[in-house]
């Protein structure tokens, strides 16, 4: 530093305190402020609502294999009534698609389809599931369909 001018030796000393007072600021500011980690958790229970939940989607295609006729809404609202609504009677919802899924012969098929959703408590996954499997059988027979295909996934619910 001596090769500088006297000006510019105080300049640089002035910028040099000037940034070492700022530091402490900076990190003792630091020091209030929450881990990421922690503020990302408290959001995130902040936002949790609700009890454990299983959700389950079944997926039933309309077109019948054998070139049968399609199910119709009447046929499929008879089919819920029938057959799922007596093993969860508090409540799912239908909800109208088109699908798409590649059959046992390789084709293509794109069809009208139909989402279940079901929701009910993780305590009661074990009890359900067995119905569930009902349910997809006796859409699979009845309509003579190669699947119907299922979704399970853990959520939370508040009614």
């Amino acid at each position: 530093m001596s090769t500088l001018k006297p000006r510019a030796r105080l300049a640089a000393v002035g910028v040099a305190f000037a940034l070492a007072a700022a530091t402490p600021v900076a990190a003792y500011a630091a020091l209030d402020d929450e881990p990421a980690s922690a503020t990302s958790a408290s959001a995130a229970s902040a936002v949790s609502r609700g009890k454990p939940y299983v959700e389950t989607r079944l997926f039933f295609g309309t077109q019948r294999p054998d070139g049968g006729p399609p199910v119709t809404d009447k046929q499929f609202m008879a089919f819920v009534d029938e057959e799922v609504t007596p093993s969860f009677p508090s409540g799912l919802t239908v909800q109208d698609g088109r699908g798409q899924w590649r059959d046992q012969n390789g084709t293509i098929e794109r069809e009208r389809s139909y989402e279940l959703i079901l929701l009910y408590p993780v305590s009661e996954a074990r009890a359900q599931d067995p119905q569930i499997e009902r349910i997809r059988d006796a859409y699979e027979q009845r309509y003579a369909q190669e699947s119907v295909a299922r979704a399970d996934d853990t959520t939370r619910v508040d009614f």
